[in-house]
């Protein structure tokens, strides 16, 4: 799934590495509120729990997950897509729904 947008420049980059996917989820929940729907976002990563942490926060947000989509010097590349009308989530906790 991810090789399709390995050779396609994201739109942002968001640089995650060293933190813990829950740091790295609010960072990433700021940076899509802001980006226009299509946005392709590259997210890079040194957390294990990446692979299972952003697949998921797309799935409850409705932005589309594209898969891990190259790595670099001890990080792995996830690419994702901003989706119109996605869920917003809670700035300080990106699980929970805003209200």
């Amino acid at each position: 799934m991810g090789a399709e947008t390995s050779s396609v420049p994201p739109d942002v980059v968001v640089d995650g590495i060293g933190m813990l996917c829950v740091r790295l989820l609010i960072k990433l929940r700021g940076v899509v509120a802001e980006a226009d729907p299509g946005t392709l976002v590259h997210v890079l990563t040194t957390d294990p729990a990446a692979p299972i942490d952003l697949p998921s926060w797309c799935h409850l947000t409705g932005h589309t997950y594209l898969g891990p989509v190259g790595e670099g010097d001890g990080h792995v590349v996830h690419a994702l897509r901003v989706e119109a009308g996605a869920l917003r989530t809670r700035a300080d906790r990106p699980w929970h729904p805003e209200r």
